[in-house]
């Protein structure tokens, strides 16, 4: 099995070969004709780096919107407003005060890969694994690409799965009704 900063880095070489846009947009089509969305009131999404899948089209949806905004080792779960800012990880964040996490419904996580188990691979932080470990009540879905779903990922103790991994075409996972 290939190690994590080797599967990392055929990630990043996948993605720069897809058309972002498009997948993006099927992305977002998918997530709207989820059963679980459609009910959630306050939801948190991210602000898109290169070549990850923009959700940023579900702001036009009748929902309470929250962007994380990285402190020390943990996400803290902050109003969407358009006032954000550029931190030192190099992620737009939101400029607002931090509510409690408790609020939320659902939680769209970014991942480089993904696998049928609902493990994620992100670029090493472990701040999505942490906040989802730690809020076990919020539902935790991972948005991916199908180019970068594989069967297994290496998982190590720390690793959190999250609740279901959708892609432009398939949901994997999740015990929640999706709509289709």
């Amino acid at each position: 099995m290939d190690s994590k900063s080797d599967l990392r880095l055929k990630a990043k070489n996948i993605r720069k070969n897809l058309n972002i846009n498009i997948l993006s947009s099927e992305i977002c089509k998918q997530i709207r004709n989820m059963q679980i969305y459609q009910n959630s009131e306050n939801v948190m999404l991210y602000y898109p780096m290169q070549y990850e899948i923009n959700l940023l089209d579900l702001l036009k949806d009748d929902k309470n919107f929250y962007f994380p905004k990285v402190f020390k080792t943990e996400l803290l779960v902050c109003p969407y407003t358009s006032d954000l800012k550029k931190s030192d990880l190099n992620i737009y964040e939101p400029c607002s005060a931090p509510v409690d996490a408790k609020i939320l419904d659902l939680i769209f996580v970014p991942a480089l890969m993904a696998d049928k188990q609902n493990y994620r691979l992100g670029y090493g932080g472990g701040y999505y694994d942490r906040f989802l470990k730690s809020h076990p009540a919020v539902t935790g879905i991972c948005v991916c690409y199908d180019e970068c779903v594989t069967e297994k990922l290496p998982a190590d103790e720390h690793d959190t799965p999250v609740s279901a991994i959708i892609t432009q075409q398939h949901f994997y996972g999740g015990a929640f009704d999706v709509g289709r």
